[in-house]
Parts: structure tokens; sequence; C-alpha cells
């Protein structure tokens, strides 16, 4: 079955109040990862069952109490272990944004359970608890965003200054000024973040430093893929170049 006609069938399915889990054909190839918990695998949107991984400009705290993006470092993650990999997804029904929900083995490992074990994603213990002992032994291991201070993913998206924080150290003063706040946002996450990153016409990151020509004309939004540095150092190392202006 074709997935454009796979997705129309599954939300038909859903729609009915019927379940769809034998009856969908897998899906299968090589993916394009969005985010930590959602790919593209041709031209269906994936989101993986069970688990709820980091949005893309979510911040965290590392051992440290240093600000870093482990949104963004959960997706790269996920795309390094994954590169060149067949993907094999067992559609289970249709999300509210139209994504196919489905549980993935890449190389026939389940993918779901290695986001969570190496702490890129938290169990999503509201629709399963199939990773519970995942995610307990990477808050034991400290892996991933264990390591330091956290907002649950599910919270983060709904977040006020009365939000739980997360994690294997005690928070530091002021870690919810710096938890609350995105990667992407309107206004720099903390004084010392001020670097803009942005994406140009040729698909190339840029960053501007707050003496460059364009700083001020740079606004910061992640659908237009920007996001706010530290130092130089962090923006080079997320492969941005300094702009020629």
């Amino acid at each position: 079955m074709r997935t454009g006609t796979l997705r129309k069938f599954l939300i038909a399915l859903s729609l009915l109040g019927l379940p769809s889990l034998a009856l969908a054909a897998d899906i299968t190839g090589t993916a394009k990862v969005r985010d930590g918990d959602s790919v593209v695998i041709g031209t269906t949107r994936i989101r993986l069952g069970g688990i709820d991984a980091p949005s893309a400009d979510q911040l965290c705290l590392n051992t440290k109490s240093e600000r870093w993006t482990c949104g963004v470092a959960a997706r790269d993650e996920l795309a390094k272990y994954t590169e060149g990999k067949n993907w094999v997804c067992h559609a289970r029904s249709i999300d509210r944004r139209g994504r196919t929900v489905a549980r993935c083995e890449v190389g026939g490992e389940d993918i779901q359970k290695w986001l969570v074990r190496n702490g890129w994603a938290l169990a999503y213990v509201r629709l399963s608890k199939d990773y519970e002992a995942d995610e307990a032994a990477a808050r034991e291991a400290k892996a991933g965003m264990w390591q330091g201070a956290f907002i649950a993913p599910w919270d983060w998206r709904v977040r006020n200054k009365k939000t739980a924080i997360l994690g294997a150290t005690k928070p530091p003063e002021g870690a919810h000024a710096v938890l609350l706040a995105s990667a992407s946002g309107p206004v720099a996450p903390s004084p010392d973040c001020t670097i803009k990153g942005n994406v140009n016409s040729s698909g190339e990151c840029i960053y501007h430093q707050p003496t460059s020509r364009w700083y001020a004309q740079i606004k910061m939004k992640i659908s237009k893929g920007t996001r706010w540095f530290c130092s130089v150092e962090e923006a080079e190392a997320a492969g941005c170049r300094e702009t020629k202006r």
C-alpha cells in the first residue's frame, strides 16, 4: 500500500473508531529526522509512539548548570545513530496533526527504546508504559537530559513558573529562568547568550554577533530556523559561519 493511501486509510479508521494495528502495512525506508521523536519516510510523517522528546528549541542544564540545546542534541543524535539505515515502522494510529503514530525498528532495534535509554526522550506513560524501565536506566546512568536539569517535554510545551524541574542534580538558583526560555524565542534565553543564528537562502547557518550589520534585522522564530548561541565556539560547533557583513 502506498504511504499516501495508507495515511488516508488510517485516518478513516481512526474517525470510525476502528483499530488500525492489524490492518496497516509497515512503512519502510530511510528516514529524514525532524526532531527527537518525529521523522519522515517517503512522504509519510511519523511520530514515534510511546515516548516524548524535547522540542528542537528546548533548553536543558548540564552537570555544570550551563545551558545547552538538548532538543537539538536529541534530534542530531537520532540522525547520527540511524544515518543510512533502513527503518521499519509499524503504524498504530493517526495523531491530531495528521502524523502516523508508529513503533519503529532500525536494524532490528526498537529505536524508541534506544532514545529513552540514552536519555534523549522520556517514556510517555500517559499512553504507554513500555519504556518505563529504560527511563529508569537512563536516570540512573545520568544519560542525555538526565545529566543535569530539564523540564519534561510535555510540560515544557505548556510551561509556566510552577512547572516541575527533573534531572539528576538539584536545580541551581535561577534554573527556571533558563529552562523556561526557548533557544529560538524572540528574547535571548540569558544575558550572555545573545549571538543570533539563522539559515540563509542557500541553506547555510550564519551567526551574527550584536555588533554585526544585520543583527537587529534578524527576527528570532523557530519556523525560520533561528536559534541563540552563547559563544562563537558554540555557533561554529553547530556548523554555522560568521556573517560576512
